[in-house]
């Protein structure tokens, strides 16, 4: 008997080969490593330098609020220094408090800091606005001038602000100490660049509506920059309140000092005491913390919200 074949038609799958079928993997499909995956030892690496950072950057920190909760029997230049305090006590922040008016100092940071934040928030935001929105004569030319500011260091412009703070009469005044950082060229450039992440169309729509600029402004522009706002809230308020040189150029009555320039009194001339100086350190550094947190809650909620959904 005859076996005849019959032709295959090319739309019908071939047979694999012995070979194929042998080279074909038995095990369970994805139990390969991936070239992504990292190994045991590269995780552990990893680990190693993010601890390694870490004690870098809190490190200081924490040795600074360790002492200042010693007590005045401990011994703080031992040659084998106790992390940990033996007899932890907050009677240091206490005597910071009658050594230094410091909460008339801190008092005077935070009216600075408010100034600048306010200065910053309303003029950055309608002046990144105009850049990015609005069109107008010399729109480059201003934009240039902008970035020719920043490529300036502060130390450079230092002595012609306080030749105009004191033309203006504001020397030895709060006021004096804001007016400078009242508008940072970088925060207009960071909301010129949110202004103008946000679609155009919007913008044309609302022109179509009838909308005005201060309308575009107020219900497109601003609740998509929200985000950009907390990090201008945030950088500015850490700016001012740490702000050392230019309050002490600026101001000459004790009673007006901010908290930075106040803290230097805690060194005295031929004795100086660690656990104070630590303590005032730690009671300016705290309220960047508080507002930091808070900021950064507000910051993630305004980016999600912030967001143009298609």
């Amino acid at each position: 008997m005859t076996t005849v074949r019959t032709p295959q038609s090319p739309d019908t799958p071939a047979e694999p080969t012995r070979a194929a079928k042998a080279a074909r993997p038995t095990g369970p499909v994805g139990r390969s490593r991936s070239f992504n995956t990292p190994s045991t030892a590269q995780t552990a690496t990893r680990y190693l330098l993010l601890v390694l950072v870490l004690l870098l950057v809190i490190g200081p920190f924490l040795w600074q609020l360790s002492t200042s909760l010693k007590g005045p029997a401990e011994d703080v230049y031992t040659r084998t220094p106790s992390f940990l305090p033996d007899q932890p006590t907050l009677g240091n922040y206490g005597k910071v408090a009658e050594v230094i008016p410091v909460w008339t100092y801190a008092l005077n940071s935070v009216i600075v800091a408010v100034v600048c934040i306010t200065g910053n928030v309303v003029g950055c935001t309608l002046a990144g606005y105009a850049l990015a929105r609005l069109r107008f004569r010399g729109a480059k030319l201003v934009l240039g001038l902008f970035l020719a500011t920043l490529i300036l260091p502060g130390e450079v412009t230092i002595v012609s602000q306080y030749v105009l703070v004191r033309g203006l009469g504001l020397a030895d005044t709060l006021a004096g100490v804001a007016l400078p950082g009242s508008i940072a060229m970088l925060n207009v450039l960071l909301m010129r660049t949110a202004f103008a992440a946000v679609p155009a169309e919007l913008d044309q729509a609302a022109l179509v509506d009838g909308a005005n600029v201060w309308q575009r402004l107020w219900h497109i522009g601003l609740p998509n920059v929200r985000g950009m706002l907390s990090v201008i809230v945030i950088f500015t308020f850490i700016g001012a309140w740490d702000d050392f040189l230019w309050p002490l150029i600026v101001l000459n009555d004790p009673q007006k000092y901010t908290l930075t320039v106040g803290l230097q009194y805690l060194n005295g001339t031929f004795a100086a005491n660690p656990r104070l100086i630590a303590a005032g350190t730690m009671i300016a550094f705290l309220p960047i913390v508080v507002v930091f947190g808070v900021c950064q809650r507000f910051f993630f909620k305004g980016v999600e919200e912030g967001a143009v959904k298609g």
